[in-house]
């Protein structure tokens, strides 16, 4: 009988403190660094990790900012012009994600905001990395996928 030592280990594991359920989590601040590819495949792969961590964790229960320089502005840029990409990065704002961008990368490879996908003046910092020690600095998670 399987069910009954099933309902077992379940009554043994949420007496340890360890989740029983998937998706238990506790709130969430988190930093992806985007900073490198210009594969729209990777772009899809990233926001799709995206996509699942807030699913798991819940929109409410994450704070989650991307951080973009070098490469990685490419993103922005590619949604420009293919719908899939800018759909989901739409998809992901819709839910309370922020994108930032470089200044730097923005200065270095003279790109105008206006040229990367539902980027305005308030989603520039003026140093990439210096925005993700910062974020970590206010207890965020740095994850580079």
């Amino acid at each position: 009988m399987k069910f009954p030592l099933a309902l077992a280990l379940l009554a043994l594991l949420a007496g340890t403190g360890v989740p029983a359920i998937a998706g238990d989590y506790a709130e969430q601040k988190v930093v992806y660094h985007n900073d490198g590819s210009t594969d729209p495949d990777y772009f899809k792969h990233l926001l799709g990790n995206i996509r699942n961590h807030l699913d798991a964790v819940g929109d409410d229960n994450i704070e989650l900012v991307v951080v973009a320089n070098g490469d990685g502005l490419e993103l922005l840029q590619q949604a420009t012009t293919d719908g899939d990409l800018a759909e989901r990065i739409d998809a992901l704002r819709g839910r309370g994600v922020r994108f930032l961008v470089c200044a730097n990368t923005l200065r270095g490879r003279d790109i105008g905001v206006e040229d990367l996908h539902g980027v305005s003046q308030a989603d520039v910092v003026p140093s990439g990395v210096a925005e993700i020690a910062k974020l970590e600095q206010q207890g965020f998670v740095y994850l580079h996928p």
